[in-house]
């Protein structure tokens, strides 16, 4: 087929949208005996946090000297980012013979079907898995849980992070609704871990495990953790569980990351007991370096250090009030004002993603990152005037960072978000190289 021809197939996926269900999944693994019942997995669900989440587990597994793959989306600037074996990004040649092996299979089979991009995303990351001989995959949800296309894994684990509002035109437009697809990851007899949650999102989540015969973890009551210091470079916790850990270092800022990393602990732990084999090799060593050499970008990242810029993909009102916490708790001690630069999707709570950030900042710019989904900076504009407040717009993302550039002084620091295109597009603009960063799925 050809490297053109493989990545023009990919593109033209694309077109299909995100259409939730499992059938085609099962139906392309299939093809390839099975690749997902070759390697161990945790399968890890939520709104907030499960990307890092995932990575945490990941780097302890890693550091732990296991082969571990993990499977993240959506990406900031490189399609490649979304699948890695110890944290290596798969290369652009192995996306595009996967793609070329991946068509020709389904092209050749008695299957009449056509997948969605993130189904055959899916289904290349763990066919990649299997061929690279992971021991352990660490696998995010694209949306929801319960027909996503990840859902084809039987894991030893399952971990379902903080759940609030978001993809509601798929996922239902009560809490209650979305936090039952988000629970729909629950596999009989494999135990769940989660956040504290609100009680109607907890219910749904208790039923669902009782229903399978689930154990059920919850922060707070079967584990916790707490921050002795915090700033701009990390935190320094005590975790408690099973076992106890003091003075844990956690290289990324904010306190929802040392939630984020209990949840990862307690998933290690809960893995480790099942087996006597991998609790030998999971030692306190290997869990104080995965956590410590952590790395995962577009949240609280500093990308530039002059000027200061700070991105963050908060993309729902929950993530915003994450955000405008944190940089009040931790970035305010370091520098003096903020300038803002915000671009959300149309299809977000725009209103409610910048409620509680506009408050925060001294400047405020409104943009749009380069996608057919983006908001116009003039709907953008009208939400923050009726919010009460002055604002400036452009049309462009670079435009937004000379803007910002241009406001900056000695002590302030620009933060953008609002969107992972936003701040995907502002990391290329700086510099960051994109391989395949268009690839990605569309509603």
């Amino acid at each position: 087929m050809g490297y053109s021809a493989a990545v023009d197939y990919l593109y033209g996926l694309q077109k299909h949208g995100i259409k939730l269900g499992l059938d085609n999944t099962v139906r392309l693994l299939s093809l390839f005996n099975n690749p997902q019942e070759k390697f161990h997995s945790i399968h890890v669900a939520g709104t907030n946090g499960k990307g890092s989440t995932s990575a945490m587990i990941a780097s302890i597994l890693q550091a732990a000297g296991f082969r571990t793959g993990l499977f993240t989306s959506p990406h900031l600037v490189s399609f490649t980012e979304r699948i890695r074996v110890n944290n290596e990004e798969i290369s652009e040649s192995e996306v595009v013979s996967l793609a070329e092996e991946i068509r020709f299979k389904i092209q050749d089979s008695r299957f009449k079907m056509t997948p969605t991009f993130f189904e055959f995303v899916t289904v290349m990351g763990l066919l990649y898995f299997k061929r690279k001989n992971i021991d352990w995959a660490v696998v995010e949800t694209g949306m929801g849980g319960r027909l996503d296309a990840t859902n084809v894994l039987l894991p030893e684990a399952s971990v379902i992070t903080s759940v609030s509002y978001d993809h509601s035109e798929f996922l239902g437009n009560t809490i209650s609704a979305i936090a039952e697809e988000k629970a729909g990851i629950i596999k009989h007899e494999v135990p769940v871990i989660t956040s504290a949650q609100e009680p109607s999102i907890m219910d749904a989540i208790k039923k669902k495990t009782e229903e399978k015969n689930a154990g059920l973890f919850i922060y707070g009551r079967d584990f916790s953790a707490a921050i002795k210091t915090e700033d701009t470079r990390g935190s320094v916790f005590n975790y408690k569980g099973d076992s106890s850990f003091e003075d844990l270092v956690i290289s990324l800022p904010g306190r929802h990351q040392v939630l984020n990393a209990s949840l990862a602990l307690k998933t290690i732990e809960i893995v480790s007991k099942k087996s006597s084999h991998h609790a030998s090799r999971i030692t306190h060593h290997a869990i104080r370096n995965g956590l410590g050499n952590i790395k995962w970008h577009g949240r609280l990242e500093l990308v530039s250090k002059e000027p200061p810029i700070l991105i963050d993909g908060a993309h729902n009102p929950s993530a915003a009030t994450i955000l405008a916490d944190s940089l009040k708790e931790i970035f305010f001690k370091a520098y003096r004002r903020i300038i803002l630069v915000v671009g959300i999707m149309s299809d977000k709570d725009m209103r409610g993603i910048m409620a509680p950030l506009l408050p925060i900042a001294s400047e405020i710019i409104l943009t749009a990152p380069a996608y057919e989904r983006a908001a116009s900076p003039d709907v953008l504009y009208g939400h923050a005037i009726s919010l009460g407040f002055s604002c400036r717009k452009t049309y462009c993302v670079a435009d937004a960072i000379a803007m910002a550039s241009e406001l900056y002084r000695e002590g302030d620091m620009i933060v953008i978000t609002g969107s992972f295109y936003t701040i995907g597009e502002a990391k290329e603009i700086l510099g960051e190289k994109s391989v395949l960063g268009s690839l990605r799925e569309t509603a």
